[in-house]
């Protein structure tokens, strides 16, 4: 439920502004997608922070869960500074690139110099939810969600259509909501006796502590930052497709993308249970539990498979105003994308799984090698070279979680057989 409450934040801003016209829903969508991406980064920097801080929870030791959420944010703070800063100064030439109508331009610049301040509350804020995700008091965020979405509605609406704002509205908007949430769980962290902070005692250890924080974390930000790339060039090359296989495409990925929430939110608490069990040394059920949060996330697969195969059955009625090709060219891929959700939730929570082991890096090359130098590759000589259907083409999607499939349980595997104590202390570095 977080999951999908964090996606639709973006999208209130766009159904709120959508009466002023084409041009302001435009600059909204070009401006959503450049935060999306910032947001998604900061996001998985604090989906590593989560392993670091359900490590020091499941160790017991008050002074490491406080130096595991300082560093958190220490990391996440800088990270977002660098992004508002970069965003402040590039923001218009990087809009010049995508668009070159005066008004969008204009439009969507003064969202991203609003969405700076955002980005800083965000940095914040994603530590916040990490601490108490991995302190395994999930209501908490979720809590926080609810009361953000009717103060981001609210004020953007009255921001937009009542003080007359337009764009910017909407941008002012999302920061009040996000101010509202950061002072809420700030609030609640002050009356967890679990979320104590304290001072570093001493800086440089603080500072080295930071480092190793980092150098752990960074390789999933840039798992994430490399997959929506990929995602984006899959996009770019399914248009060279007929006009309505494209269109069905569009149509059908976001409802892969939120389809495969409930399987990520699992994964993802997996590895907060397998990080807090390597906290606490405890070892000896390591491989049982890993076993049992694969067989829930396959049932959680094949229970979406069914939803995806009812979908394709109401995708006539959600579109009622698309032409007959394109519902063909929707039919075409049903049996692909159905079953896609299969083998990626696999993939999903063997690739938590084996970061909460430590093996960030290894996730990365595996994600890396099957994307960037099998599938897309693969994907382009098809269409440049064969101008392969549609179906070979939508193909490739699935073809790339299997391929990528036989090293992430190969690597599972191996790393539960050697996994000990004396790596899991390699771990423990708080």
């Amino acid at each position: 439920m977080n999951a999908l409450l964090m996606q639709s934040m973006l999208l209130i801003d766009t159904v709120l502004i959508s009466p002023l016209g084409e041009a302001p829903v435009a600059a909204i969508g070009i401006a959503t997608a450049i935060v999306a991406f910032l947001l998604g980064f900061q996001n998985a920097l604090a989906n590593g922070t989560q392993l670091v801080i359900s490590r020091a929870y499941g160790s017991g030791r008050s002074d490491a869960l406080s130096d595991s959420i300082l560093s958190g944010i220490a990391i996440n703070l800088g990270v977002a500074m660098l992004f508002s800063m970069l965003l402040f100064v590039f923001g218009e030439q990087l809009v010049g690139y995508i668009t070159q109508d005066p008004e969008l331009l204009k439009l969507t610049v003064g969202y991203l110099n609003i969405s700076t301040l955002t980005l800083l509350f965000s940095a914040i804020t994603q530590v916040m939810i990490a601490g108490f995700n991995g302190l395994g008091k999930t209501k908490i965020p979720f809590k926080g969600y609810l009361v953000e979405l009717p103060i981001n509605t609210v004020a953007t609406y009255l921001l937009i259509h009542s003080f007359g704002f337009g764009v910017t509205g909407a941008a002012l908007g999302s920061l009040v909501a996000i101010v509202v949430r950061t002072s809420f769980l700030a609030y609640c962290a002050n009356l967890d006796d679990m979320f104590t902070l304290r001072k570093p005692e001493k800086l440089g250890h603080f500072a080295d502590l930071t480092k190793r924080h980092f150098v752990e974390i960074f390789p999933i930000a840039a798992n994430m930052a490399m997959l929506a790339v990929g995602a984006t060039i899959y996009q770019l090359l399914y248009s060279q497709l007929t006009l309505y296989a494209y269109v069905a495409i569009t149509l059908i990925m976001p409802w892969i993308r939120m389809g495969t929430q409930m399987t990520t939110a699992a994964a993802h608490s997996t590895a907060i249970l397998i990080s807090q069990a390597i906290g606490a040394n405890n070892l000896d059920e390591l491989r049982e539990n890993v076993d049992t949060s694969i067989k829930i996330a396959v049932i959680l697969s094949i229970i979406t498979c069914g939803l995806f195969f009812v979908l394709s059955l109401c995708l006539p009625f959600i579109y009622p105003e698309m032409k007959q090709e394109t519902f063909q060219a929707l039919a075409i891929i049903a049996p692909l994308y159905i079953f896609l959700p299969l083998v990626r939730g696999y993939n999903t929570v063997h690739g938590h799984a084996l970061r909460a082991l430590g093996k960030t890096k290894a996730v990365f090359v595996i994600n890396f090698s099957g994307q960037w130098l099998v599938s897309l590759p693969l994907l382009a000589i098809l269409l440049q070279f064969f101008e392969a259907p549609l179906f070979w083409a939508f193909a490739i999607m699935p073809f790339e979680e299997c391929i990528k499939a036989i090293p992430f349980r190969h690597l599972a595997r191996k790393t539960l057989n050697e996994f000990d104590r004396d790596k899991a202390a390699a771990l423990n570095y708080l």
